[in-house]
Formats: C-alpha cells, structure tokens, sequence
C-alpha cells in the first residue's frame, strides 16, 4: 500500500472510531478536528535532559512553528515508572503533514545548525535513549487542543489500552458521548483526546489534562469519582473497565521553560 494511501486509510479509520452518526462526524471534522504527534524521549541522567531542552527550546520547537505546527507541549515527567523522560506535543490539521516532519528537518539548514550536538550526537555519546511516536486523530468530543491559562500549572496524562479494537472504539464512544462532559463538570480541564493511529500499545486513547496544583487534581478527581452520572455510566454493561480497558498509564508532568501549552 502506498504512504499516502496508508495515511488516508488510518485516518479515516480513526475518526470511524468515534462512532458518532455520519452527519455528526463531518460537522466534527469540518469544525478543525485536528491530529496530535506525541513524542517521548527516554533519556540519560547527567547531560542528557539539559540538552535535551536546550534542543527543544533552540531548535525543534522553533523549526516546528515555522512549519505552522503550534502551539508545541514540551514536558517533563515528575512522577512516572521511568524518569528522566520528556515529551513533545506537536499538534497539526493534518496526519501527512506530522509524518513529513523529520524529513523537513533534514533539509532545514537553520534548524540543523541549531540542533547541532543533539541532532548529530555521535553513538558514544547518544543525546538519548530511545524516541518514541505516537499518532492520534483527536476525538469528536473534543476535537482541538485546549492549551490553559498562562500560570503555573501541572499536567495528567493517561493512556487507555484495550485488548480488542471493538473494546478501544467502545471507549472512544463512551468519552464522545458522555464521559468528556462530566471531566468539564467535576473540573478535569481537558488538553487533548486522541485515538492512537500508529505507535506502541495499539489500541489505545491518550488525553491531557491541566490543573494548578496537585490538591486542586486530587480534589477534582474525587468530585468526578462520587457524581452520579460517572456512576451510572460506569456501571453500564459494555461501558464497564473489565470490558473494554486492560491497563491504565498515568503520568504527572510539568511543562519546561520552553513550552507552549
């Protein structure tokens, strides 16, 4: 199958799973559904995280921007099963145009110059450990990226996996068709919802949320945990966790001084 042909089929695959009625899916997308790299960087202790950041902040982010890709989310994880790890949130109308972003960079003398020592670093002295990418188209739900209010804030992230693609789709329809509403209620301020397209744990939703402070998250889950339409929705036969969602990730991040969102 041809790259382009692969691009479309995924895509389009994964707005399908939003199981929303036709009509309501091309309201969605022509409103700017948009789609989501999220890029994490298993690092070194010692110099690799300082020059990770330096590469963000000197390089990547402002090549990205140039390429129209912003805001971009550089973060790195305070509490999480591996540390120091970062990651990058690059937002874009278009899967194709994510997909393209190495190879542009490859070619963009500025950037290349920037990046230097990171981008080149030789193998006996790797900048990092491994990158990983992951792909998402974003829900119907919430089909933009809500970056919050200019001052100090944390952020969530959580990954959902399924053991089923049946499974994935019926939780991807469960946030669209209420979930997401009780988060907003109860004070879980979404970043993002995505479905993953390509990466690791296939199949598998992402989403961010943002808080000031870790009493204001703990305080704001126990809310969505005791509202009655949680309840209710969670108890619902083929909505239920032991249904459809085989392992929960979660990470607590703070944004780095480069940051966008």
């Amino acid at each position: 199958m041809k790259r382009r042909e692969f691009i479309r089929s995924a895509a389009a695959g994964a707005v399908a799973a939003t199981v929303l009625p036709v009509e309501a899916q091309v309201q969605e997308k022509q409103a700017g559904q948009e789609f989501y790299e999220l890029r994490r960087f298993s690092l070194r202790n010692g110099a690799g995280p300082k020059l990770t950041e330096n590469f963000f902040a000197q390089a990547m982010i402002p090549a990205l921007n140039h390429m129209g890709i912003s805001p971009v989310g550089a973060f790195k994880v305070d509490v999480g099963p591996e540390m120091p790890t970062y990651y990058l949130l690059l937002p874009s109308k278009s899967a194709e145009a994510l997909l393209s972003v190495n190879q542009k960079l490859s070619q963009d003398a500025e950037f290349l110059k920037a990046a230097a020592g990171f981008w080149d670093a030789p193998a006996a002295a790797p900048a990092f450990l491994r990158v990983e990418s992951t792909i998402f188209s974003a829900f119907t739900g919430w089909p933009k990226l809500t970056p919050p209010k200019p001052e100090k804030r944390i952020f969530q992230l959580r990954i959902y996996e399924s053991a089923s693609y049946a499974a994935h789709l019926k939780k991807v329809e469960m946030f669209n068709t209420a979930e997401i509403g009780i988060f907003v209620k109860a004070g879980l301020a979404p970043v993002f919802f995505g479905s993953a397209i390509s990466g690791p744990l296939l199949p598998n939703l992402t989403y961010m949320l943002t808080f000031p402070d870790l009493p204001t998250l703990s305080a704001n889950w126990s809310k969505f945990g005791s509202d009655p339409a949680w309840k209710e929705l969670s108890h619902k036969p083929g909505y239920t966790d032991p249904e459809i969602v085989t392992n929960i990730s979660n990470y607590y991040l703070s944004p780095l001084a480069c940051s966008q969102v």
